[in-house]
C-alpha cells in the first residue's frame, strides 16, 4: 500500500485510467469479434455496415494509448479491405486481420 500522500493519490489515478482503458479495450475486442463473425458466417454487407464502427473502435483505443498507434494502423486500419480479401469459392470467408492490444 503507499504510505505518502502522492503515491496515495497517484494509486486513485492508476485505478480510474484503468476502469477507462479496459472499457476502451472491450469496446475495440467487442466490435471487431462481432465483424468477424459476420464475416465467418458470409453477411459480408453486414459487416460492412459495421466497418466504421470497428474503426472508430480502433481510433478511440490509439487515441487513448490501449494500443499503439502504430499497431492500430498496421494490424487494423491497413487497406480498408482487407476485412474482406479473399473469399472462396465455397462462399467462405477468411479472417486476414489481426489487433494487438498491450
Amino acid at each position: 500500500m503507499p504510505i505518502t500522500t502522492s503515491a496515495k493519490k497517484a494509486l486513485r489515478a492508476s485505478k480510474r485510467k484503468h476502469v477507462f482503458n479496459a472499457r476502451r479495450k472491450n469496446a475495440l475486442q467487442d466490435t471487431t469479434k462481432k465483424v468477424k463473425k459476420l464475416i465467418a458466417e458470409g453477411k459480408k454487407d453486414e459487416a460492412t455496415k459495421m466497418l466504421p464502427s470497428v474503426y472508430q473502435a480502433i481510433d478511440k483505443a490509439a487515441k487513448r494509448g490501449v494500443i499503439k498507434t502504430n499497431a492500430a494502423a498496421a494490424d487494423a486500419r491497413s487497406g480498408r479491405d482487407g476485412y474482406f480479401k479473399k473469399i472462396s469459392k465455397k462462399g467462405r470467408v477468411r479472417v486476414l486481420f489481426c489487433i494487438r492490444v498491450q
